[in-house]
């Protein structure tokens, strides 16, 4: 099943490049920094970083934003609020919050990688509420609950 997503450059981007997949099978398509010059993230920091573009797509569908592992592995690199998720009612530029966890500062350049966006199908789910829930052999254990160590 295929979903058309619509991605429209921001002014001022043209000469970014549009989210794309790395890899024939890549799950993610890569998302790149619309920083207006060079930025430095120091240890412990966030920015929230633009990327240039907006876009419409489906309701049935949400866009997940989740580290690259590369920046994280080599860097510290991450993303905040991960996997952070974009509405299909969201029509504004995508941004991504990133967070330094490294020990060294870290310079963000126009135009590099700095995320992932994963599709997702949404169910349509109806809440409704009850006066009893149906019983488990779990029941309200949880928070390591079903294991041993």
């Amino acid at each position: 099943m295929f979903y058309k997503v619509e991605l429209k450059k921001l002014p001022g981007n043209e000469d970014l490049s549009l989210p794309q997949k790395m890899s024939e099978l890549a799950a993610g398509f890569d998302l790149y920094a619309a920083v207006g010059e060079d930025t430095v993230i120091a240890p412990g920091e966030r920015i929230l970083v633009p990327t240039g573009f907006a876009m419409s797509m489906p309701a049935e569908l949400e866009a997940q934003i989740r580290p690259r592992s590369g920046l994280a592995y080599k860097h510290g690199i991450t993303a905040l609020n991960s996997p952070g998720t974009i509405d299909a009612d969201y029509r504004g530029e995508v941004k991504v919050l990133l967070i330094n966890h490294g020990t060294e500062p870290f310079r963000l350049t126009r135009n590099e990688r700095i995320a992932q966006m994963v599709f997702q199908v949404v169910p349509r789910v109806e809440l409704t509420e009850v006066d009893e829930l149906s019983e488990t052999v779990r029941g309200s254990g949880g928070f390591g609950h079903t294991g041993t160590k």
